[in-house]
């Protein structure tokens, strides 16, 4: 009776270990390793299956995955994964890089026919060979400052670009590729570029200073100029005023009389040598 538990129990435990599971949020790939049917392919939703002797199980996640490729021991794998590669000066950058993709649901069987590996290895290999290639492509025909600088962006964004259309048609589905971290340049290298951004900050500073100033200059000759021709228009205006005066007294010299008379207050000066009120009497008036 023990045997036939003990067998019983043997049996269990071999059954129990010839079955795989799907989890959740995965696709699995039962692949046929040998025999008439070698090669053949079978796609299972999440479960448990027997997969039995000759047979292979891979599974694909199909939710978002997230790898670095860095230096660093505590992240990725403990060796170091950085990627280097050249500008068009033939100076090596080293840098960290992140990458964050999912796989296509409906295109597992075809990803599994392409590498013939699991997603570990698949992003191990396959993605950061496709990385670090796209790199050295596009940096191949930058210079150091367009890499470490402004360019730096742009770099990136074009091996996102080249990853995606490698991979894309085979159902990995690159979200975002970007850098961690600083690029890392050798020292001199550094120390030369950070000169130049600093020379060319403070030129630009010393541009700036002098437009203030033109400025400045414009704009106080502005206001004299504006202050002279103020005051000539004043003056002409008050010449002009003077002329049309003059020639209406010319034209009119009784106004000054009438004005003379409407200004007098009827009283004659009591002090000897005053003048008289100025009064203008006709001859002709007397002797009416």
């Amino acid at each position: 009776m023990k045997r036939v538990v003990k067998l019983s129990l043997s049996l269990s435990a071999l059954l129990l270990a010839a079955c795989s599971k799907v989890p959740a949020g995965n696709v699995g790939v039962k692949f046929q390793m040998y025999g008439d049917g070698k090669g053949a392919l079978q796609e299972l939703p999440p479960g448990r299956y027997w997969v039995g002797w000759g047979y292979e199980m891979y599974t694909f996640p199909t939710f978002t995955q997230t790898y670095t490729f860095t230096r660093s021991p505590t992240e990725g794998r403990p060796t170091d994964e950085s990627i280097s590669f050249q500008t068009s000066q033939g100076l090596t950058v080293n840098a960290d890089v992140g990458i964050t993709y999912h796989i296509d649901p409906g295109k597992v069987t075809l990803i599994f026919q392409k590498y013939r590996k699991g997603i570990d290895e698949i992003t191990d290999v396959y993605l950061r060979n496709m990385v670090r290639d796209a790199l050295v492509k596009e940096a191949a025909s930058l210079d150091i400052e367009s890499v470490y600088g402004k360019g730096k962006a742009n770099l990136i964004d074009a091996v996102q670009h080249d990853v995606s259309d490698e991979v894309g048609p085979v159902g990995i589905v690159v979200e975002k590729i970007y850098w961690i971290g600083e690029l890392r340049l050798p020292e001199n290298v550094v120390q030369s570029i950070n000169a130049k951004i600093q020379a060319t900050q403070m030129a630009e500073q010393r541009r700036n200073e002098v437009a203030q100033a033109q400025a400045e200059a414009q704009k106080v000759e502005a206001e004299a100029q504006g202050q002279a021709q103020a005051r000539i228009t004043i003056a002409e205006a008050e010449a002009k005023a003077i002329a049309l005066k003059g020639e209406a007294l010319r034209q009119n010299p009784h106004v000054v009389q009438m004005s003379a008379i409407e200004k007098w207050d009827g009283r004659l000066p009591t002090y000897s040598g005053g003048a008289l009120p100025f009064l203008r009497i006709d001859a002709t008036d007397g002797a009416k």
